[in-house]
């Protein structure tokens, strides 16, 4: 499995897995050992989750899989995010959902997390969404704080415009190493909003969640002369799916994309992989990107 290098001494697995539904697949805590065992053997080290995933329960239910086998965690490496505060029982008395990016609350939910988790160190925390009223100082102050008590090594942001990005990095006194955003021939906005422009400037590898949007690529009428492109292509390189075909897509992008698998089924998880073998040819590329646009490049 290739890997990308984010600082000196961490690197993340070119295809990440994604744990947002871990608690739809119903699964006993060996059942999801066993599967994270499965992704390591493919090469996948890197697990993405965030302090909302399941309604809270996500990084618990992750964490109670690892305690069966501590000796897995020097084996990979787990980024979360947190900002989101969501009603529920979690926050009894809040009426609506919303941001928090103060120092407090992150500060706390990182404590939470690596409870749930039962880790001493996070390897990449994300503030999840940009946050209209977030006070950069305050935030840096809490990542600075993280960073220096050990508990966290690395910062990013996740769904962030070039803007957020910019005025969050200008408080920080160390680089923020990755955005996390939207991106498949099926959302092409941040490819041209600045974003993914922004992250190869500041040569900042991606990681690209919802790549096979949502699973709706299979299905939604909308997306039919997308399908009929995409098996074309697959049909040219013999690839086992046209879910291949995207990750490819975005692999070859030369911002290095991570794209993250969301599936609980072990066998789409190698069809992901099976896109490192593929090389899509520039013309290829373009194909993909005339279908899922409806027309040519100007």
């Amino acid at each position: 499995m290739q890997r990308i290098a984010l600082t000196e001494d961490l690197s993340f697995s070119r295809i990440i897995h994604g744990m947002w539904r871990l608690a739809e697949w119903e699964m006993s805590p060996q059942e999801r050992l066993t599967f994270i065992e499965q992704c390591i053997e493919l090469g996948i080290t890197t697990f993405d989750h965030a302090d909302i995933y399941g309604g809270y329960t996500c990084e618990g239910l992750f964490g109670e899989a690892l305690r069966l086998k501590p000796s897995l965690r020097d084996q990979i490496e787990i980024v979360t995010k947190t900002g989101i505060k969501l009603t529920g029982s979690f926050n009894p008395g809040q009426t609506l959902n919303h941001y928090d990016t103060t120092k407090a609350h992150i500060i706390s939910q990182i404590e939470r997390s690596l409870n749930e988790l039962g880790i001493d160190q996070i390897d990449t925390l994300l503030i999840h969404r940009p946050d209209p009223l977030m006070d950069p100082d305050e935030v840096a102050e809490a990542f600075i704080t993280l960073q220096q008590s050990g508990k966290v090594r690395t910062f990013g942001v996740s769904n962030h415009v070039p803007s957020t990005q910019q005025l969050l990095q200008s408080r920080l006194p160390f680089q923020l190493v990755t955005n996390q955003l939207e991106l498949s021939p099926m959302q092409l906005k941040h490819f041209e909003d600045g974003s993914v422009d922004l992250c190869h400037e500041k040569r900042m590898p991606l990681m690209a969640w919802s790549p096979l949007a949502g699973g709706q690529l299979f299905s939604a009428d909308n997306y039919a002369p997308l399908r009929e492109k995409l098996e074309e292509i697959r049909v040219r390189h013999d690839a086992s799916g046209i879910d291949s075909i995207v990750y490819a897509w975005l692999l070859k992008h030369p911002v290095n994309i991570m794209p993250i698998i969301g599936s609980g089924k072990i066998e789409r998880v190698r069809t992901g992989v099976d896109a490192l073998e593929i090389e899509l040819s520039r013309e290829e590329w373009f194909e993909i990107l005339k279908a899922s646009r409806g027309r040519d490049v100007d």
